[in-house]
């Protein structure tokens, strides 16, 4: 069973617009993320509703997956759901006193991912613990590289 919750947060000295700006830009993916090394964005402009081809890697396995944007409110949130898994991956904006908090979380409802991902999960990745610890560690390095491309 998949945790229903993994996140990291990061402060970040940028306004929330400007942090936005870095995290909604879903094409750069590639960019930020050790795991997700593309997003091919589908209809033009990332919006409620957006389709993504996603092209991720670890070590010398590389899988596709697809998504859809379930959540975009700018400067505030943007999330999109994996059809693969059934998880949602995203980001959250807090303004604070010093600028802004940028939260990143996956989320699976009640734990339950399809039977594909677990075995994959299980068979290839080497077990759900280690895996979603990679996953903590990998959005840990996204937002330190989000937080040096704003305050760059």
């Amino acid at each position: 069973m998949a945790a229903p919750l993994i996140e990291e947060s990061i402060e970040i000295a940028g306004t929330p617009a400007q942090v936005w700006t870095v995290v909604s830009d879903l094409a750069r993916m590639g960019e930020w993320s050790p795991q997700c090394k593309k997003m091919v964005i589908f209809g033009g402009p990332v919006k409620l509703g957006t389709r993504t081809l996603n092209v991720n890697r670890r070590g010398p396995l590389v899988w596709p997956t697809s998504s859809k944007v379930v959540a975009f409110e700018p400067s505030r949130e943007i999330a999109w759901r994996v059809a693969e898994n059934n998880s949602v991956w995203g980001f959250e904006i807090q303004e604070t006193s010093d600028g802004a908090r940028v939260t990143q979380r996956r989320t699976v409802p009640g734990g339950e991912t399809s039977k594909v991902s677990s075995f994959l999960v299980d068979k290839v990745f080497g077990g759900n613990d280690g895996f979603e610890a990679e996953l903590a560690a990998g959005m840990r390095e996204t937002l330190g590289k989000v937080k040096r491309a704003v305050e760059n």
